[in-house]
């Protein structure tokens, strides 16, 4: 690739054909403004809307201001970002985006993370220079994602995440001049809409116009309620995050601390989400293998490739996008979802009381698991399994509103029995780690053997699609992995064409898996952060002195008490779920 020099401020470098002037700016660690621009080239997102304007620059020999995002580079270019012209022009555009804008930043739950409102603060935008009509729309809570669209700014990084990278086909720009706003079809309801809640969306979007909805204050009344047993688990990808919120180096593991957090904050129960992690690969790895082998024995009637079932916002993208192939997926619930099941039937009668005074809360990193846990067949006689769920950045502010000098706790463990875990269940927060953990247990359930190397390093990765073969006794299985629902969706189209060859594929909606979820701390694209994160997992897994679902000596003693064995018809009663083929429109 040849290389094109260029000139910025003063200051020469060379960068490869095709980048734009914004790349040549990063590259130089020129500051350029930036609201509209959305690019994480690892994860296939490269987003040149160009609708800010707030990184317009001055470019010699060219009389307009030219949009840095959108320009390319040309030999010999020289360019200047700090003019009066350029500096008046990006002036202008704030204070125009300032005076559509709602001033109530001390109540907005972006205040701090707001990118607007750091480009305000960092051009001493002290006053609005335009007032008059402002644009108002209608408020759309749904269970996971509220839209204020009289924050939204019109940058439409939502879209080019909704659209191009997630196909969900959810968002978009509808009607025009004043009245133009970002929206689903029909300005409907997030809830009425093929949204899969992955919260992507939310994830990107630089200010209050896509946020989470926040359950802490029902979290904290629930543990305020003297008649009420609090009980809590948190997710593998949370422990590889939380950290951040508190200064501590990305991919530090807060295990320990959370745990201790959880304690303080006054939780009755604190367990962990990896005990059920290890509970999903018995279901699913026992599913799975009763699939294969009654596929080798020539029975045509077995679906194959089985996909994961572990993501909510995978689970309703394949209902809506793919409902003919709903009888493919695993039917075993999720890790958070068995849990629940879990705690409210085997736990309550352990503690001697009814499924109705006990509050199972999620700490996750995801915001589709809060609408999965509205999901009305994961509810008895309208009691939820998992009340609450909560996002590793609501977790956060929780342990700061309660004064936790989270830095200085000791490390705890969780509480027994369902705090305790093997090796595989950490690595379900990163992708490929679910059918790494299901591969562990399978290889030993189907020959008998004992797997040495547990390590399948062939799966790991964060390619958006990735195909590795296993050998499994005489067997190779042919295994692909998916991470990100555009990526998903190719994989089940050549499931539909018949192109698959695939025994097993594991799918995760977020970019990373769930170290990337839309809960976590914000990590703009960084996909060096999110390694990091991944290898804290994986870190945590070895080690473990065990790291085999099947090896759980909790897990053993439940099937032991109270399951029987997996798929036994109370395994299938309280461990496993069914889809609904929904409409695609």
């Amino acid at each position: 690739m040849s290389m094109l020099k260029i000139t910025i401020d003063g200051k020469e470098t060379e960068v490869p054909q095709g980048s734009m002037i914004l790349d040549a700016a990063n590259k130089m660690n020129v500051d350029v403004p930036t609201l509209c621009f959305l690019k994480m080239e690892e994860l296939a997102v490269n987003n040149m809307a160009a609708s800010c304007r707030l990184c317009v620059v001055e470019v010699e020999g060219r009389k307009n201001l030219a949009p840095a995002c959108a320009t390319p580079v040309a030999d010999g270019m020289v360019v200047k970002t700090n003019t009066m012209r350029v500096l008046n022009a990006r002036k202008n555009v704030l204070e125009l985006l300032l005076s559509d804008h709602p001033k109530d930043c001390l109540v907005c739950s972006k205040s701090g993370e707001c990118e607007l409102q750091d480009i305000a603060e960092k051009f001493a935008m002290r006053e609005v220079a335009y007032e008059g009509v402002m644009s108002t729309y209608r408020k759309d809570i749904s269970p996971s994602i509220i839209r204020d669209m009289d924050k939204c700014i019109m940058c439409r990084r939502c879209e080019t995440m909704c659209n191009e990278v997630q196909t969900c086909g959810v968002l978009s720009g509808v009607n025009r001049g004043f009245n133009a706003v970002v929206a689903p079809a029909f300005e409907m309801n997030l809830e009425d809409s093929v949204c899969t809640f992955c919260g992507q969306c939310a994830a990107v979007c630089p200010v209050g116009a896509l946020v989470e909805r926040d359950h802490t204050w029902e979290v904290v009344n629930a543990i305020a309620d003297p008649d009420k047993v609090t009980v809590v688990q948190t997710a593998p990808a949370v422990r590889a995050a939380l950290g951040e919120e508190f200064g501590f180096e990305p991919g530090t593991s807060v295990t320990g601390k959370m745990a201790a957090a959880l304690r303080r904050i006054g939780f009755d129960h604190v367990f962990d989400t990896d005990f059920a992690a290890d509970l999903t690969i018995m279901e699913e790895g026992s599913e799975f293998l009763d699939r294969l082998t009654r596929f080798l024995d020539g029975d045509k009637t077995v679906k194959l490739p089985i996909l994961t079932s572990c993501c909510p916002a995978w689970v309703k993208f394949f209902e809506h996008q793919f409902p003919d192939l709903i009888d493919i997926p695993s039917s075993a619930k999720s890790p958070q979802q068995m849990f629940g099941s879990i705690a409210k039937s085997f736990y309550a009668d352990v503690l001697g009381i009814p499924r109705e005074k006990m509050v199972v809360v999620s700490i996750m990193p995801c915001l589709a698991k809060k609408y999965e846990c509205d999901r009305p067949e994961f509810r008895v006689n309208g009691n939820p399994d998992v009340d609450f769920s909560i996002t590793t950045r609501e977790l956060a502010r929780l342990i700061k509103r309660m004064n936790i000098d989270f830095a200085s706790l000791p490390d705890e463990d969780f509480d027994a029995p369902l705090g305790e875990s093997t090796g595989a269940a950490p690595i379900f927060g990163a992708t490929g780690g679910v059918i790494e953990a299901a591969l562990r247990t399978a290889y030993e359930l189907a020959t008998g053997e004992t797997l040495t190397n547990v390590n399948f390093e062939a799966v790991r990765g964060m390619e958006g699609i990735r195909a590795a073969k296993v050998q499994v006794g005489p067997h190779t299985l042919n295994i692909g992995i998916a991470h990100e629902l555009g990526n998903a969706r190719k994989l089940l189209e050549d499931i539909k064409s018949g192109k698959s060859e695939f025994h097993a594929i594991e799918i995760m909606s977020c970019p990373g898996g769930c170290i990337g979820g839309a809960g976590q701390p914000y990590h703009h694209g960084d996909v060096e952060l999110l390694k990091k994160r991944t290898k804290a997992l994986y870190t945590e897994d070895a080690g473990k002195t065990l790291r085999k679902s099947h090896e759980n000596p909790y897990i053993i003693s439940l099937y032991e008490k109270y399951l029987g064995k997996p798929l036994s018809e109370k395994a299938h009663h309280l461990l496993h779920t069914h889809y609904f083929k929904r409409t695609k429109y």
